[in-house]
């Protein structure tokens, strides 16, 4: 009996040790990629110190790599988000439960101390955190279109495993990809994009329009929203895109392309991700205090909301 189990030990062990592996290798994801630098573009008529020539230059390396350019705006001085869409995501946001909140790839030039930086947001991590799955061939052809110099917007970034819906949350009560807002209930699927299309048109809520996306196959409209108004300066509320971001996006490297909203229609529904849920997975190492930190933002999960129940024509 000894002897059976001297030999059955080494093989127990193996097998726990082995069992650790996918743990000890599984992958970490960062929410931003940071693009080739302008001063390396190839096309002699670029002006790598222009925003404007980097962002039409960009548009265009987009444009020749399949993406179509739904649209940008300047949420800021020296920031420009460009959004754009694909075949390829369109169909996996259309499969997955609420995955049009995925359904457009965000790219961003900024200005930061006389240089310019290209960035976007990484399909991989959002991808896995909005249940879209890695989105390897999407992920392929933005590093062909614009490069991929280094991930970056978390220090040690978040285990695959933790990210996926109903799976990652800042900390305890804090809201999961899951639990949505709706932020208005309509007759049906065409009353809810004109209300919506006439909301922004009018402003609304202080926002803006930068996008809108009809997801194939389904009544299902993706509206990207700026806020640069929000509810007004005099309100205290620190809903704009410039009052939220000049606090949670300080590193040397800026995380511009957090920007802007999705509110999305879904049948004779208005949705949105709750704030607190889509600023942490963009932020995961935000602190909860200090001058960047949660603290500073307590009104802006309720002022982005509110702001977008404006565009929904909720009373």
């Amino acid at each position: 009996m000894m002897l059976k189990f001297k030999h059955i030990l080494p093989l127990v062990i193996l097998m726990f040790m082995m069992s650790w592996l996918p743990q000890a290798h599984a992958e970490v994801l960062k929410p931003f990629i940071l693009g080739k630098t302008p001063t390396s573009f190839k096309n002699p008529l670029m002006n790598p110190d222009s925003m404007q020539d980097v962002v039409v230059y960009t548009k265009a390396q987009l444009t020749e790599k399949g993406f179509t350019i739904v649209g940008s705006y300047s949420p800021y001085p020296n920031a420009t988000v460009i959004c754009a869409s694909h075949p390829e995501l369109s169909a996996v946001a259309v499969a997955a439960t609420n995955g049009g909140f995925g359904a457009v790839q965000r790219v961003a030039v900024t200005e930061m101390g006389g240089k310019i930086q290209l960035t976007y947001m990484n399909p991989a991590y959002l991808g896995t955190a909005y249940g879209l799955g890695k989105l390897e061939g999407i992920s392929s052809k933005l590093a062909d279109a614009l490069g991929h110099e280094m991930e970056y917007g978390s220090k040690k970034g978040i285990k695959e495993k933790k990210l996926g819906p109903g799976k990652y949350h800042y900390k305890m009560l804090m809201p999961y990809f899951d639990d949505i807002d709706v932020l208005n209930t309509y007759a049906d699927y065409e009353t809810a994009v004109k209300t919506v299309e006439e909301n922004l048109a009018a402003g609304k809520g202080g926002t803006v329009k930068v996008y809108r996306v009809d997801l194939p196959g389904e009544n299902i409209s993706v509206f990207g929203i700026g806020i640069p108004q929000g509810d007004g300066p005099d309100s205290g509320d620190k809903d704009t895109d410039k009052e939220i971001m000049d606090i949670i996006d300080y590193q040397e490297i800026r995380s511009t392309a957090y920007l802007p909203y999705e509110l999305m229609v879904q049948g004779n529904q208005a949705i949105a991700l709750r704030g607190r849920y889509r600023i942490a997975v963009h932020f995961p190492d935000t602190s909860m205090a200090g001058k960047h930190g949660f603290t500073k933002i307590m009104s802006s999960p309720g002022g982005i909301k509110d702001a977008l129940k404006a565009v929904a024509g909720a009373k």
